[in-house]
Formats: C-alpha cells, sequence, structure tokens
C-alpha cells in the first residue's frame, strides 16, 4: 500500500510537470508566433509608411516643380504687360506728336485759350515825316509771332490766315502778305495758348509791345477765353 500510494503520487507528479510542460510549450509556441506576426506586421507597415513617404517627397518635388514654372509664366506674363504698356506710351506719345505737327504745320482746326494782338498804324504823322516809319510792316507782325511762338502759342493766324512752318510774311506798301494772301490793317495776330503766359511775354519790360511802341506802333492786347483757328489751307483762310 505503500508503494502504491508512492506510485500514485508520482504518477501524478509526472502527470502535472508533463501538463504544465506542455502548456508551456505551447505558451512558449503562441507567443513566437506572435512575435512573428508583429515583426511582420511591423515589417509591412514600415514598407507601407516609406511607400507613403516617398509618394509625399514626390508630390512636393512636383509642386515645387509646378510652383517655379508657375513664377517663370508669370514673370513672361509680367513682361508681356510691361512691353504693352510700354507700347501704349510710345502710341500715345506719337498721336500727341503727330496731333501737335499738325498743330505746327496748319493742317487741322484748333480752339481753346488763347491771346490776340492787334496792330495799327499811327493815328498822327507828324509834318515832315516819313509815313513808312508810322505804318505797320512785316518785321513789327513777325517780332509778334516769333514771341508767340517762342513763348509757347499751339497755332497762330494773321487776319485769320493761319501761319505755319512755311509761311512767309512780305509788306507791300500799306499791305502785306501772308503766303500770298493780301491782307489790310489793322493787322490782327491771334494765337492759342496759356493766355497769362502770353500776354506776361508780350508786355514785360522792354519787350515786344514795348519795342513796337516806341516804333509807332499803336499796340492792343487781349486775352481770350477761347481762340478759333481753321485749317491752313481751309476755304476761311481762301476767303479771308
Amino acid at each position: 500500500m505503500r508503494v502504491k500510494g508512492k506510485h500514485v503520487i508520482f504518477s501524478f507528479v509526472l502527470l502535472v510537470t508533463g501538463f504544465i510542460a506542455a502548456l508551456s510549450y505551447q505558451f512558449a509556441n503562441e507567443a513566437n508566433e506572435s512575435q512573428s506576426s508583429s515583426a511582420y506586421l511591423s515589417t509591412s507597415q514600415w514598407k507601407a509608411e516609406d511607400e507613403l513617404r516617398n509618394k509625399i517627397l514626390g508630390e512636393q518635388e512636383a509642386n515645387k516643380q509646378l510652383a517655379e514654372e508657375l513664377r517663370e509664366i508669370q514673370a513672361h506674363i509680367s513682361e508681356i504687360e510691361e512691353e504693352a504698356a510700354n507700347n501704349q506710351r510710345r502710341y500715345f506719345n506719337l498721336v500727341e506728336d503727330i496731333e501737335r505737327l499738325r498743330m505746327v504745320t496748319g493742317t487741322v482746326g484748333v480752339a481753346g485759350e488763347g491771346i490776340s494782338i492787334t496792330l495799327h498804324d499811327a493815328d498822327y504823322i507828324p509834318d515832315g515825316e516819313n509815313p513808312n516809319n508810322y505804318i505797320v510792316h512785316e518785321q513789327h507782325i513777325q517780332k509778334v509771332i516769333d514771341e508767340l511762338l517762342v513763348t509757347g502759342a499751339e497755332a497762330v493766324a494773321v487776319n485769320g490766315f493761319r501761319i505755319s512752318h512755311r509761311s512767309y510774311i512780305q509788306c507791300i506798301g500799306p499791305v502785306i502778305e501772308v503766303d500770298g494772301r493780301v491782307s489790310f490793317a489793322p493787322f490782327e495776330v491771334t494765337a492759342i495758348g496759356d493766355s497769362e503766359t502770353l500776354n506776361s511775354a508780350l508786355n514785360m519790360a522792354g519787350g515786344v509791345a514795348d519795342q513796337l511802341v516806341s516804333e509807332n506802333i499803336d499796340v492792343r492786347i487781349e486775352k481770350q477765353r477761347e481762340v478759333v483757328l481753321e485749317p491752313y489751307y481751309s476755304d476761311t483762310a481762301e476767303s479771308g
């Protein structure tokens, strides 16, 4: 009975030991499998993250290239806009130059603020004096025209006859010819420009007005709100 009891106890111990060993082995296998699975998942996750990272880097590089292309396009557009603005300014300046040239040559009618200067022969000629010294001559009219042009007059006319860059004034006795057109005294010189500036230039001390008066010419100067001058070769000029 003692032997049998020992055998049973020994058998039970072996059984429990074997069970524990089997259970430990199973746990060990499960742990190994779990570690292997975790390692596999970590590797797979790392590969996925790496691929995502590469895609992000690729997108960033693509965006960088697109941004550079956009800057180049914007710079090109700015150059085109600047060139267009320069062309517009050149065109505007060219139009202004053409209009100014037309005004100088008298090919277009003009109107605007201006001034009128009327030159009369002297009312009184002393006995024994030469009458030619008391009448308006072409040099008197030319003095007025030159002063007006130097002061900035945009257009000038004499008794309605428009003056151009090719005009000439010739005295024939008591009359004058403006580009071959006969005109009689009194002679009115009209000009378009800043009336205050033109008036000040003519009336300055020792200026044209004083010189004409000293040469026995009656001078009357008036500022005008509006002066209308016909083109150089107009019917109005022909009939004046």
